[in-house]
C-alpha cells in the first residue's frame, strides 16, 4: 500500500511541478490571440493524434459552446472545428495517400490568412503534425502549439507555444486538457466583460 501511495505522490507532484512552472506570459498570449479571433470572426482549427486528439475535439466544443456560458441566444460565437473528428476524411486521406496527409490535406480546403491552428502534440514531432504546421505558415494562419517533451521539431516552427516540460505522456496530456479548460475559462470572463 505505502508503494502505491509513493506513486500517486511522485505522480501528482510531477504534475503540480509542471504546471507550476508553465510561462504564464504565454497563457496570457494565447487568450489574447483566440479573444482577437472571436473579436473578428476568424476560423480556428484544432489538430492532434491519440489523446491529443481527444483534447482536441474536447477544446473544440469548450470553445464553441464552453464559452457562451448559458447565454445560447448570443449570435457572437467562436468559429470553431476540430480536424480529427470525422473518421471518413481521415480514413480516406490515410488509405489513399498516408496517415502524414490527414491533417495538412484537409487544411487545404480550409485554412486561410489570419486563420488560427491549434496544435495539441506531446512530442511535437509526428510527421502529420509538422505538415500541417508548414501549410499554415505558408497561409500565413497563426500557428499555436501545445506541446510537451522538449517541444520537438515544432516548437521553432510555431507562432505561439506553450510547453509542459515532462517526459510522461500522461502528464503532458493531462496538462493539455487542464490548459484548455483554463483558456476558455479566462475567454468566458474576456468575453462577458466584452458584451
Amino acid at each position: 500500500m505505502e508503494e502505491v501511495r509513493s506513486y500517486i505522490d511522485s505522480y501528482l507532484d510531477s504534475l503540480k511541478k509542471g504546471l507550476d512552472s508553465l510561462d504564464r506570459g504565454k497563457i496570457d498570449k494565447v487568450v489574447n490571440v483566440l479573444f482577437d479571433a472571436w473579436e473578428k470572426g476568424r476560423q480556428i482549427f484544432l489538430i492532434g493524434n491519440g489523446g491529443s486528439a481527444s483534447t482536441a475535439s474536447h477544446f473544440a466544443c469548450d470553445l464553441g459552446k464552453g464559452t457562451l456560458g448559458r447565454d445560447y441566444k448570443d449570435e457572437k460565437r467562436f468559429k470553431v472545428i476540430s480536424l480529427v473528428d470525422n473518421v471518413a476524411v481521415l480514413t480516406a486521406y490515410g488509405n489513399d495517400l498516408s496517415f502524414e496527409d490527414i491533417f495538412v490535406q484537409q487544411l487545404r480546403n480550409l485554412v486561410k490568412k489570419d486563420d488560427i491552428v491549434i496544435f495539441i502534440t506531446g512530442s511535437g514531432n509526428s510527421e502529420n503534425i509538422l505538415q500541417a504546421i508548414k501549410l499554415a505558415n505558408q497561409n500565413k494562419a497563426v500557428s499555436i502549439g501545445f506541446l510537451g517533451f522538449d517541444g520537438g521539431k515544432a516548437k521553432s516552427m510555431l507562432d505561439h507555444y506553450i510547453i509542459f516540460e515532462d517526459n510522461h505522456y500522461g502528464r503532458v496530456e493531462d496538462s493539455h486538457l487542464i490548459l484548455e479548460h483554463l483558456i476558455c475559462s479566462m475567454l468566458s470572463d474576456k468575453i462577458k466583460e466584452a458584451r
